[in-house]
């Protein structure tokens, strides 16, 4: 037995009968020959965090557009918040680590600059609209090192269906799609808090006597209450009475915080902003980089514009616009 085989044969000892085995994935698109140390799922993480498109994730907006304070979160640090949940779920229902990890890692390396902000303009400019979901399996399957990152049929599956009306295939997926949820309810209260949007006397009441006054304490509730009620069970779930008042909680959130409060002051300048970036280049496809341009043979201008626009960062889109629209001083 070499490593890998090794950890295979562990797993088939000590995970759950409902976890999904390294040596059992449906596999790649592109076959490849098997690495003697790691397995499957440990390669895929580890291509997740090798790639170009995770790094850019640390200027990417969370919920605070282009933050200059140190604290506030953004794209990269939630997506380490949700590693950091699903791996504590995976571990405790004895799921495969690896895959839960390498979804959670994954899961929104399609996201745009600005955030949500700027999927919305995507969405209703590009032609056939546009998902951070779906965009994050284009990234892995196509964009990344110019030919994709060819990843596993569960590492794909997880990452595609982790957010929506959705429903991965697997225990390890579903477990991200909560770890998600988890994480940004409870670091978006603790960021707008933070910016003096919330203060904890404006949580609902019925919340936060099931789910807890404080931020440890409400993951605590949401992470203890998934486990336990899913521990041996074919399934992923919270109990009804956590899981309602997880959906109310976020409800208050899309209400209080996500949509018309200060923090949404500037979307409109950075839709603006991504609408004029994609108009700009779907007339002038030459702009666009060679790395990206050289996908134009089996791929529409359209099409490889949103990609382009998709990937950039806050900053780098920032840039972008202020070379292309703004005057430059005289200087001689």
């Amino acid at each position: 037995m070499n490593i890998r085989q090794r950890t295979e044969e562990l797993e088939r000892r000590f995970l759950s009968p409902y976890a999904v085995y390294s040596a059992e994935s449906k596999g790649r698109k592109k076959e490849e020959v098997k690495c003697d140390i790691r397995t499957e799922f440990q390669r895929d993480r580890d291509r997740v965090i090798h790639s170009k498109a995770f790094r850019r994730l640390k200027h990417k907006t969370q919920v605070f557009i282009s933050p200059e304070k140190d604290h506030y979160r953004t794209r990269l640090t939630h997506t380490l918040e949700v590693a950091q949940i699903a791996r504590t779920i995976a571990r405790a229902l004895r799921l495969n680590e690896d895959l839960t990890e390498a979804i959670a890692l994954g899961h929104d390396l399609g996201h745009t600059p600005f955030g949500h902000a700027g999927e919305a303009v995507l969405n209703d400019i590009h032609p056939g609209g546009f998902k951070h979901n779906e965009q994050s399996l284009r990234v892995v399957d196509v964009l990344e090192s110019n030919k994709g990152l060819n990843l596993t049929w569960e590492v794909r599956d997880g990452i595609v269906n982790h957010t929506g009306d959705n429903t991965p295939n697997t225990l390890e997926g579903m477990v991200v799609k909560f770890s998600d949820r988890i994480a940004y309810i409870n670091h978006d209260i603790d960021d707008a808090m933070r910016a003096g949007i919330l203060s904890v006397d404006d949580l609902p009441n019925d919340c936060i006597e099931i789910l807890g006054k404080d931020h440890k304490s409400r993951i605590n509730t949401m992470i203890t209450d998934i486990i336990y009620e899913s521990l041996d069970k074919p399934y992923v779930k919270m109990s009804k009475d956590v899981y309602d008042a997880t959906n109310k909680l976020r409800k208050f959130m899309f209400d209080n915080v996500y949509i018309g409060s200060k923090a949404k002051d500037e979307e409109e300048k950075v839709k603006y902003i991504v609408k004029q970036l994609y108009e700009y280049f779907v007339n002038k496809p030459y702009e666009i980089p060679d790395d990206i341009r050289n996908k134009m043979e089996d791929t529409d201008i359209q099409r490889i514009t949103c990609d382009y626009i998709a990937g950039m960062t806050d900053r780098y889109a920032l840039i972008k616009y202020k070379s292309l629209f703004l005057p430059i001083g005289w200087k001689i």
